[in-house]
């Protein structure tokens, strides 16, 4: 028998004065006579008892398992390193339980944040929001709150992404819980976009995608302009919008360059006043994901596949998906409400 389990069986009464205890309970004693008269603590006393009552024995039941490697205390030790800090790996946890004079092996630790409801999941990417960006999401929101479905799938959105011909961006881990993906802690903050293997300017409505259009070389004002004059009203027109559409965009430079204002306005293109740094307002971001999805799974080979399969792809994506998205719009201002203005699940 090995050293701890003589441990172990040493805490334990033996078989025999747990028998007395149970015969002097059912000959009336009460639980501090018995205890007295025993010298065994009373709480010890109301366990034995209350597993004869449930078991109807006072043998020693076989045990689930081993004892457990780490502490309650230890437990919660490691539950307030990692809400203290989300992005700590566990190697770094282990060393520090060392550092208490504790080890603990990783997959001990990390059962026991499991166990606590902490999981190890990709920190979703986030815009690094500023007072004033979130005060103006709120804003907005209250703003357009109220406005009616027939008004939404009146609004053509738009947006830039980049497809990388070989995988995506690296990706870092959290511990959070459950429902908790979109929490500043557990959140990568990111800045505008630039570069890549390919840049594409998209549109869509409730009614379907509209122009996908590849930008050649470096995005400026100019070229921007020249994407929404060759591009905007064609789409409004095969989607059926009408001339009075509400034309969506961010605050990116070039969006808001005196010569693309001036294109807008000479052009009489109403477009929604859209806050800083709110991606998740936009539903065209889960377009992005849509189709980057799809075409990765087709394994473009070189720049030129990756062009002609990710319009392939884009006129692929079905109307319903569209709509769902645009009716999504209503949920989102709530969610960025209920933030406060900081990020959301979307």
């Amino acid at each position: 028998m090995s050293e701890q389990m003589r441990i172990m069986r040493s805490k334990e009464l033996p078989k025999e004065l747990r028998d007395r205890i149970v015969a002097r309970h059912r000959s009336g004693q009460g639980y501090k006579r018995i205890s007295a008269a025993l010298k065994v603590p009373k709480s010890t006393v109301a366990s034995i008892i209350l597993k004869w009552k449930k078991f109807g024995t006072t043998r020693t039941l076989p045990r689930p398992g081993r004892p457990a490697k780490l502490s309650n205390r230890g437990r919660r030790a490691l539950v307030r390193e990692v809400k203290k800090n989300p992005k700590i790996t566990v190697a770094e946890l282990q060393r520090c339980r060392r550092e208490m004079g504790e080890s603990s092996t990783k997959s001990t630790i990390t059962a026991a944040l499991h166990q606590s409801g902490l999981y190890g999941r990709v920190a979703r990417r986030k815009p690094l929001l500023s007072e004033r960006h979130m005060k103006a999401c709120i804003e907005f929101a209250k703003k357009h709150m109220k406005d009616s479905q027939t008004m939404r799938n009146k609004i053509l959105w738009s947006d830039e992404t980049k497809i990388e011909l070989f995988g995506v961006n690296s990706k870092r881990y959290v511990w959070r819980k459950p429902g908790t993906a979109h929490h500043l802690p557990n959140t990568v903050p990111t800045v505008k976009h630039g570069g890549g293997s390919i840049m594409l300017w998209g549109c869509f409505s409730a009614a379907g995608t509209g122009r996908l259009v590849a930008i050649e070389g470096k995005m400026n004002a100019a070229k921007y302009r020249d994407i929404l004059e060759e591009n905007l009203f064609q789409s409004a027109q095969d989607l059926r919008l009408g001339r009075r559409f509400t034309f969506q965009q961010d605050n990116d430079p070039k969006h808001t360059a005196k010569i693309t204002k001036e294109w807008l306005r000479n052009n009489s293109v109403t477009v929604l006043d859209w806050p800083s740094q709110s991606p998740d307002l936009n539903p065209i971001e889960h377009l992005w994901g849509d189709l980057k999805m799809a075409v990765h799974q087709r394994s473009p080979s070189n720049l030129t596949e990756l062009e002609r399969i990710c319009k392939e792809e884009w006129q692929r994506i079905p109307k319903s998906r569209c709509e769902k998205l645009v009716a999504s719009f209503p949920r989102r201002l709530m969610a960025v409400l209920a933030q406060k203005g900081a990020s959301t699940q979307y």
